[in-house]
């Protein structure tokens, strides 16, 4: 063990959500003194925040905890994987602590019974914003835990709980904070995020001066007078969300939505025990895109799920074609311990849904194709992630950080990340824009 300030090892696995837990337990180490350490060597212990989603993501965290366990032999592990604890000690009887997610204290009290903290209280050891795991100029924003669906596929309840969303005022000046900080896009995260406030009544608080409700659109509101970038993930598409849309044509929020629709096939939707019907979400696209021309619309689906014939599966191209989606993703099936669609008769076979998820792709990859080369002879804003030489790479408003596309642009030598940049594109490929910035 050191004899100076205690050193902490970290691996964050997972989504945007778990990153945010890692940065959570991240910021109170710093606060407690903790200096946070880039190898297995040179910590005292390390934490390992896993993924428990599916059944890649639970080996990945197991690989993660025998790597850490077998290279330095001190590991605390918390996630979503922490929810079934059984798993991990079965594998790693000699861990610290087993947590599941969002349990920060338990994290924090095995740490301390390891190595207690030496905090100097007259240092600042933490910017006002905390630590980022993401680059300086974008950061996530976690309005609520949990969620209030049972989806079928889905053990994620199970392992977060129910909805609970936090007070809008306490949301608006985090991002206010991250905005002072440097913070030039918001990328707003939670399980669900268009049900924001349903649990809290819409109560509402009380930030610069004015009375905000907890809810969808009011949070919107507020976040798009921060002057930043604000994007919108996982929300489901319920009538509400058509309020936020004017805001999109305003400028206020980026025209970029991120809707898990999953499927298109009715049936298909009840058995997954998802809102909506596919022809009410085409319904709903047509009237988002005439308020709002602009916009960019990311989805995910799950083909080759329990009972789907190749009827729904072909219902369900149909409407990729009907929808023309900005960006898509797409899950062959995988059986996740304790889901309940685990029970449904007639699963398909591996080699189907595999064969399917191809397809599906193949028929997407022409629709992204088309979508993007009509932007070729525009001008768009772009903000930079990386330079490197006489090209930079950044992002339009319509890409997401690591799940969208990129923008390559040239002639911007003097461009740092962080920067806007009016670029006018040229060409595209299958994922990506090319162009120069405008004169």
């Amino acid at each position: 063990m050191s004899l100076a300030q205690p050193k902490v090892g970290f691996v964050s696995l997972g989504c945007p959500k778990a990153l945010v837990d890692s940065e959570r337990i991240l910021t109170q180490l710093r606060v407690e003194g903790y200096e946070i350490v880039p190898s297995y060597d040179a910590a005292d212990l390390v934490v390992v925040n896993t993924c428990g989603f599916i059944d890649a993501a639970v080996e990945e965290s197991l690989d993660a905890i025998g790597e850490a366990m077998a290279e330095n032999g001190k590991v605390v592990v918390t996630g979503c994987l922490g929810a079934r604890a059984e798993v991990i000690r079965e594998r790693f009887p000699d861990v610290l602590s087993v947590s599941g997610p969002q349990d920060y204290e338990s994290v924090m009290r095995a740490v301390h019974a390891q190595l207690p903290p030496k905090h100097d209280p007259f240092l600042d050891l933490v910017p006002p914003q905390g630590l980022k795991l993401t680059p300086k100029h974008y950061a996530y924003l976690k309005i609520s835990e949990g969620c209030n669906h049972r989806c079928s596929f889905c053990i994620i309840p199970s392992m977060r709980g129910d909805l609970v969303s936090r007070p809008i005022d306490e949301v608006l000046v985090e991002a206010e904070t991250l905005v002072r900080g440097g913070v030039r896009e918001i990328l707003v995260i939670s399980q669900d995020t268009s049900a924001y406030g349903v649990d809290r009544r819409y109560e509402p608080r009380s930030w610069r001066g004015r009375a905000w409700r907890s809810r969808f659109r009011d949070l919107c509101e507020g976040l798009g007078e921060l002057g930043a970038w604000v994007r919108l993930h996982y929300v489901y598409p319920y009538p509400h969300v058509d309020e936020v849309v004017p805001l999109m044509a305003e400028g206020k929020v980026l025209p970029y939505l991120d809707v898990p629709f999953q499927h298109a096939s009715p049936r298909i939707l009840r058995l997954m025990k998802r809102p909506a019907s596919g022809e009410r979400n085409l319904d709903r696209i047509r009237a988002w895109r005439a308020i709002c021309p602009a916009l960019t619309i990311r989805s995910t689906f799950i083909v080759g799920f329990p009972g789907e014939t190749e009827a729904e599966f072909e219902e369900l191209l149909a409407f990729l074609e009907e929808a023309e989606l900005d960006r898509v993703g797409c899950f062959a099936y995988s059986p996740v311990e304790g889901a309940a669609a685990n029970a449904l008769p007639d699963p398909v076979p591996e080699d189907v849904r595999e064969a399917r998820r191809e397809r599906f792709m193949a028929t997407q990859a022409a629709i992204s194709r088309r979508r993007l080369e009509r932007k070729v002879g525009t001008t768009q804003q772009v903000l930079i992630d990386e330079v490197g030489g006489s090209v930079a790479v950044g992002r339009s408003s319509a890409d997401a950080p690591e799940i969208d596309g990129r923008v390559y642009v040239h002639g911007a030598r003097k461009a740092k990340p962080g920067d806007f940049l009016d670029v006018r594109i040229e060409r595209t490929d299958e994922h990506d824009l090319h162009g120069w910035v405008a004169r």
